[in-house]
C-alpha cells in the first residue's frame, strides 16, 4: 500500500512537470528600452475607458448607434457566437458527471393461437470517468478561453460598428457643412458671372474674362453635384450599417458638435490592455495551450467506473 502511494507521488510530479494541469500564464516580461526613451504620461486616463454615450453627446447620432447596436446582423452573428460558446463549456463541465443511459425493450409472442405473450427488458447502465490525468479539466479551460473569446470578439465588432457609425455620420455633417458653402459659392459666382456680362455687354471687360468667370462658376456647379453624390453614397453606407433600406439621415449641424476638451491618452500598455481584438488574441493563445494538454494527457490511459443492471420481467399470455 505504501509502495502504491509512492508510485502515485510520482505520477502526479510528472505530471505537473509536464504541464498537464498547468494553468496559461501570458508572457508578462518585456525588452529594455522597448519605447526607447520611457515618458510617463501625467494621468493614466485614457479615451479608452470614456463611455460612447459620454464621447458623443448629438442626440441623433446616439439614437443611431442604438439603432446599429440593436439591428447590426455582424453583432448579432458575434452574439449567437457567445451563446453556442457558453452551451459548450456547459458540456465540458457536465463531463465532470456520470452519464446514464437507458434502453428498454419490450416484445410479444404468439404460438398456435395462444394468447400472446409479452416480455418486457428494462436495462440500465452507468459510467464515469475520473479526471485523473486531466484530459476533461483542460477541455473545460479550453471552454472557459473559447468563452472569453467570444466575448471579445463580440465587444471588438460592437467597438467597430459604434466607430463606423460615428465616422459616417461626422462624414455627413462635414459634407453638409461642405455642400453649405459651395451652395453659397456658386450663387455669389452666379453673380459675378451676370456682371461680368453686364460689363462685357458695355465693353468694360473683354471675352476672355467673361469666360474665364462662367467656367469658374460651371466648375463650381459641377463640384457641389460631386458633393452630393458622395453625401447619398454616405447616406447609403450608413442605412447598411443600421440594417435598414437607403434613407436620409436625420442629423445635427456640424458647428452644433460638442466633444470632450481634455482627452488623454494614457499608458499604451493599459490602451493596449482596453483592446478586445488584443484580448482575443490572449484567449486564442490560450485555447492552443489548453488543447496541446488535452493531447498531451491523451497519452495516458483513462480510468472509467462503469456498471449496469436491469429488469426482465416475462408477464406471461394476456
Amino acid at each position: 500500500m505504501k509502495n502504491n502511494i509512492i508510485l502515485f507521488a510520482v505520477a502526479t510530479l510528472a505530471l505537473n512537470s509536464c504541464g498537464i494541469y498547468k494553468k496559461y500564464e501570458p508572457v508578462a516580461t518585456l525588452p529594455e528600452n522597448l519605447y526607447r526613451e520611457e515618458i510617463a504620461p501625467a494621468d493614466t486616463f485614457s479615451i479608452g475607458n470614456i463611455s460612447w454615450r459620454d464621447l458623443f453627446t448629438d442626440p441623433a447620432l446616439q439614437s443611431l448607434i442604438e439603432r446599429g447596436l440593436a439591428n447590426n446582423t455582424d453583432l448579432r452573428i458575434a452574439h449567437l457566437k457567445v451563446q453556442e460558446a457558453e452551451a459548450a463549456l456547459m458540456t465540458s463541465r457536465l463531463s465532470y458527471l456520470p452519464s446514464l443511459s437507458l434502453d428498454p425493450q419490450g416484445t410479444t409472442s404468439s404460438f398456435d393461437k395462444a394468447k400472446a405473450s409479452w416480455t418486457y427488458n428494462v436495462p440500465v447502465s452507468a459510467s464515469w470517468e475520473i479526471d485523473i490525468f486531466g484530459r476533461l479539466t483542460n477541455a473545460k479551460r479550453r471552454a472557459q478561453a473559447v468563452v472569453a473569446q467570444s466575448r471579445d470578439y463580440e465587444q471588438a465588432v460592437q467597438t467597430q460598428l459604434i466607430a463606423a457609425v460615428a465616422n459616417n455620420y461626422f462624414t455627413l455633417l462635414m459634407l453638409d457643412a461642405q455642400i453649405e458653402i459651395s451652395t453659397a459659392t456658386e450663387a455669389a459666382w452666379k453673380e459675378s458671372v451676370a456682371t461680368t456680362r453686364a460689363m462685357k455687354a458695355a465693353g468694360m471687360v473683354t471675352e476672355a474674362a467673361l469666360s474665364q468667370t462662367e467656367a469658374t462658376y460651371y466648375n463650381i456647379c459641377t463640384t457641389l453635384l460631386d458633393l452630393q453624390e458622395q453625401l447619398n453614397q454616405a447616406e447609403n453606407a450608413l442605412s447598411l450599417l443600421l440594417a435598414d433600406v437607403p434613407h436620409r439621415i436625420p442629423r445635427g449641424r456640424l458647428a452644433d458638435q460638442q466633444l470632450p476638451e481634455n482627452l488623454s491618452v494614457g499608458v499604451p500598455l493599459q490602451i493596449l490592455s482596453n483592446r478586445p481584438d488584443v484580448r482575443s488574441a490572449e484567449q486564442s493563445l490560450a485555447q492552443a495551450f489548453y488543447t496541446t494538454n488535452a493531447a498531451r494527457s491523451a497519452f495516458y490511459p483513462s480510468l472509467t467506473l462503469s456498471g449496469s443492471t436491469g429488469w426482465t420481467n416475462n408477464v406471461g399470455g394476456v
